[in-house]
């Protein structure tokens, strides 16, 4: 834990010189609740790990100052100190998100980034995780080229509106199937890469994860792209698309304070009841991740709307007791 508040009061006065310009050891002790010996040490390492730091007396009084301009390199990129560090730092929480084609050029752009920091601030920003930490999937295995080129081929059919044919492995038939496809859009969900395209022989656009496809070959033959949503996947909780129906699960006082403080989905409403359980209403696509996710809580969930969700809830639920029924 000392640790810890060390780098955060140590950042906190970076950020603080930075937008006041110009402060004393005692403004700096005041505002970060310690002592003004242990304010002299802290702008000692940090002007130790290379941030530009300097003070300068100003009628009789000494202030320490943040030089915001002060390497070449930073004023080439346009940002400010407080931003590259805070960018840079960003590095884990934004590889972690990264789809796993993007994952190697995302590493080379902060390297690039991280050039312009001495050794000793990328050794300080380094620690910040300790404080702060974001958890992603574990990566899959997967033939990262063979995607890579898929995803390189994907983007260029977006962009330029050209049709493709596509091998993917579809789970529902368990087979591999051949699409001609238009692409609208890649997206990044739930530690997987979707796309996005309108499929003519369907006559509707249809979700697939990259990940399984075999092939994609490019087309000269050019589409005119259709409406996509602004926001992909904005009926589901996971990663599909279908029109919204309204859904209200009640949940037992144990679980509640867990579901009352989460935004699940942006049509949430939550009501309390009155045995201190809650009802959350949603406008969501009857999808596979929707049943799984009120699966998640076993027995503290039930549907009460719509009667065709809580009979399949009931059925699944059977079909899982008769998986344990071995057991008794």
């Amino acid at each position: 834990m000392p640790r810890n508040a060390e780098v955060i009061r140590q950042w906190t006065i970076l950020r603080d010189l930075e937008a006041s310009r110009r402060l004393t050891i005692d403004d700096l002790a005041g505002r970060t609740g310690v002592t003004t010996r242990t304010i002299r040490r802290d702008l000692e390492a940090l002007q130790t790990a290379g941030f530009p730091l300097y003070d300068e007396l100003i009628d009789g009084k000494r202030y320490w100052t943040l030089e915001q301009r002060a390497f070449k390199r930073l004023d080439d990129t346009g940002f400010t100190l407080a931003e590259l560090s805070a960018l840079y730092f960003s590095r884990t929480l934004v590889e972690c998100l990264a789809s796993t084609p993007f994952q190697r050029d995302v590493s080379s752009a902060f390297d690039k980034l991280s050039a312009a920091l001495t050794p000793g601030m990328r050794q300080f920003l380094d620690r910040l995780p300790l404080v702060i930490q974001a958890k992603g999937m574990a990566p899959r295995a997967h033939d990262d080229r063979t995607e890579r080129d898929h995803v390189a081929r994907l983007l260029d059919a977006t962009l330029h509106h050209r049709r493709a044919r596509m091998k993917y492995f579809s789970v529902s038939s368990a087979r591999e199937k051949e699409y001609l496809i238009e692409p609208h859009r890649l997206v990044y969900a739930q530690g997987g890469l979707y796309l996005l395209a309108f499929v003519p022989e369907y006559g509707e656009m249809r979700t697939f994860g990259v990940e399984r496809i075999r092939s994609v070959s490019l087309l000269e033959e050019r589409f005119t792209p259709s409406a996509v949503p602004e926001d992909a996947f904005a009926h589901s909780i996971g990663v599909n698309e279908g029109p919204p129906e309204h859904i209200e699960i009640a949940f037992e006082p144990r679980i509640a304070p867990y579901v009352r403080e989460r935004k699940w989905h942006a049509s949430q409403i939550t009501t309390d009841r009155e045995d201190g359980g809650v009802v959350v209403a949603l406008d969501v696509c009857n999808d596979w991740a929707l049943r799984s996710w009120i699966l998640g809580f076993g027995p503290l969930a039930r549907v009460i709307a719509p009667d065709t969700l809580a009979r399949q809830m009931k059925e699944e639920l059977e079909q899982a007791r008769l998986l344990y029924a071995q057991l008794e």
